[in-house]
């Protein structure tokens, strides 16, 4: 028996590409990022993609800074694919910048991209020297119809994700 959904995937262009995807690795940008319309825009919901193999390069060193990111999000319109995911991160892979300018970044082209009712983006840095920096970097839309909800939402994920945070 075959069953179908209600997502829209013909304007997805990596997805079906196979072998054939392009691959950036030192030029991040919010245009690798595709979205699919969200079946549920109505409900307040959370969507948590971790990926545990983010790579770039510290600017002044050249050094590379390993890190586990975090994105976050209640959606409106629009769920981020997560293929286009993969490969935003993968971008990273040659890019030479600070963590915390990293983590902004994401986040500024996540939220315009996505367009979500709150995002939050986590850089888990692996320790070096010694040291172990974690940037939290978060958004909430300023005219979302369900504020009250979306933050009440918000609340509960970040208590019930708290005890998996480092």
């Amino acid at each position: 028996m075959t069953t179908s959904s209600k997502d829209q995937t013909v304007h997805l262009k990596t997805l079906g590409q196979g072998g054939q995807t392009g691959y950036r690795l030192d030029s991040p940008g919010p245009d690798i990022l595709e979205a699919f319309p969200n079946n549920h825009p109505d409900r307040p919901y959370v969507v948590s993609i971790e990926f545990p193999e983010y790579t770039s390069l510290c600017p002044v060193t050249g050094q590379p800074d390993f890190a586990t990111i975090v994105l976050e999000y209640v959606p409106d319109q629009k769920i981020v694919e997560s293929k286009s995911f993969k490969l935003y991160m993968f971008a990273y892979r040659n890019h030479q910048s600070f963590m915390e300018t990293i983590t902004n970044t994401m986040l500024d082209d996540f939220v315009a991209v996505l367009d979500p009712h709150w995002c939050r983006v986590k850089g888990l840095f692996v320790p070096r020297g010694g040291t172990r920096l974690h940037v939290f970097a978060e958004h909430f839309k300023k005219d979302s119809a369900m504020a009250g909800e979306i933050r009440e939402t918000v609340r509960d994920w970040k208590q019930q994700a708290a005890p998996h945070q480092p």
